[in-house]
């Protein structure tokens, strides 16, 4: 794979060999982050579990303290007092039937996040392979079905963020903009990284974090020490 002269320059900052403290990746992923653009920071945790079992499953939400530097458009599922409940705590889009035909009959996707009240989830199952692909179907375990849809809307606008498995047995997630500096960044690192840890199943043996990266939207991966991310990573 060729890289461009900004990334060849950027990987001289640092030493592929070292396994840095969170802190100090930051600092680096900070510094690689070079483009015209505020670049976003994310985070590559791989686990050591399996996630073709359910009972090894990671999956849940948690709100970042420092936000995700995104204005995140919502849109949810509901009516009546649940409707208005969730216009005054500044949803995007509500709806029900109409909101579901537009998605089914326009191909309307202009949301980030969707939410929905527990009696809406038998008209939003409809728009499984639709939402589901893209990460957007709502789930009670990431907190967006929910009878309180005022306080979803609020959380997402917040900078809450959804961290699940992949098949490789890898959570992916962003953490913030370059902009933020290392300290922010480390707060919601540190937020992300506790709650991925007390996810951590019943089901799952050895090493629990085996490896950690954190890498600027175009810069190089910055690899973490797994020891440094928690007490209880190696449990």
């Amino acid at each position: 794979m060729k890289h461009g002269k900004k990334y060849i320059e950027n990987a001289k900052l640092y030493d592929k060999a070292t396994l840095y403290d969170p802190i100090d990746a930051l600092e680096l992923s900070v510094k690689t982050a070079t483009a015209k653009f505020d670049e976003t920071i994310e985070a590559h945790i791989r686990l050591g579990v399996d996630s073709r079992h359910a009972d090894q499953q990671v999956r849940g939400a948690v709100v970042l303290p420092n936000g995700t530097g995104k204005n995140v458009r919502v849109a949810v599922f509901a009516k009546g007092d649940d409707a208005k409940a969730a216009e005054a705590a500044g949803a995007d889009v509500v709806g029900a039937e109409d909101l579901v035909q537009r998605i089914q009959g326009e191909g309307w996707m202009e949301f980030d996040v969707a939410v929905a009240t527990p009696n809406m989830m038998g008209l939003v199952g409809r728009l499984g392979k639709l939402l589901g692909p893209r990460g957007s179907m709502p789930s009670p375990k990431a907190g967006t079905v929910t009878p309180n849809v005022a306080q979803a809307v609020t959380d997402a606008k917040a900078g809450k963020i959804e961290y699940r498995l992949d098949k490789t047995n890898i959570i992916h997630c962003p953490i913030g903009k370059a902009s933020f500096g290392k300290e922010k960044l480390n707060e919601n690192f540190t937020t992300l990284l506790d709650a991925i840890i007390k996810a951590k199943p019943a089901a799952a043996k050895g090493q629990y974090i085996r490896s950690c990266v954190v890498a600027s939207t175009m810069g190089p991966g910055i690899r973490i020490n797994p020891s440094k991310v928690g007490s209880a990573a190696q449990g």
